[in-house]
């Protein structure tokens, strides 16, 4: 049975403590959305509202995964909820916490900034500009950058990584890149490039109403 205040969960099987990458994953997702939405509505509302909520939530649910226990943070309860019904993917939980103690570093730093002073600057913008690429990373690709700054600064070596990126390995055949896939993705990075330099006008441009333009196209 699972202590109250512990860090991670020990199952049958596994040498470290672990926890469910799929629940983690899932609250960093939720978590990037509504501290993308909050950047938005700062950068074209100068809106605050949001961000100061979310701040002030996010420092709170790193407090309970680290000094309570991670299964009582509400964003990986929620996670839970979402991706319940999906087999446990086991991850170490020690470059978890460092991880986390990171993320507690800098929704701190603006916690304290932000809400408490009430102030903004270039330590809370670059605090944020950090916390969304590590939610981003973690949500989408399944990537902990905390936990790679964990492996080069302790001798022992991370365990049970997502995707199992720690253990040595050989890529497996659907894993490889061809020739053509190399060009391919290339390609497509030139072509973006030249779309935007060949359409920037259309680009640039607001959208009209249809029914406008359609009326005014009529007329002429």
């Amino acid at each position: 049975m699972a202590k109250t205040i512990q860090f991670g969960e020990q199952v049958e099987g596994y040498q470290v403590p672990v926890l469910n990458e799929r629940e983690i994953r899932a609250a960093a997702g939720i978590m990037f959305f509504f501290a993308f939405l909050s950047l938005i509505l700062i950068l074209f509302k100068n809106e605050f509202l949001l961000a100061k909520m979310v701040i002030y939530l996010f420092f709170f649910d790193f407090l309970i995964r680290l000094f309570i226990n991670p299964r009582y943070a509400p964003s990986l309860i929620i996670g839970r909820i979402i991706v319940g019904n999906q087999k446990p993917e086991y991850v170490g939980a020690p470059q978890k916490k460092f991880s986390w103690f990171i993320g507690l570093a800098l929704s701190g730093t603006m916690f304290v900034l932000m809400v408490l002073y009430n102030t903004w600057s270039i330590f809370t913008g670059l605090s944020c500009l950090i916390c969304l690429i590590f939610l981003f990373f973690e949500a989408s690709f399944g990537i902990c950058l905390g936990c790679l700054v964990y492996n080069l600064i302790y001798k022992e070596k991370a365990k049970l990584c997502p995707g199992n990126v720690c253990e040595p390995h050989e890529r497996e055949e659907i894993q490889k890149l061809s020739r053509t896939q190399w060009l391919l993705a290339v390609g497509f990075v030139l072509f973006v490039i030249g779309s935007v330099y060949l359409f920037q006008d259309n680009f640039n441009n607001k959208p009209m109403n249809l029914f406008k333009k359609l009326e005014m196209s009529r007329g002429n």
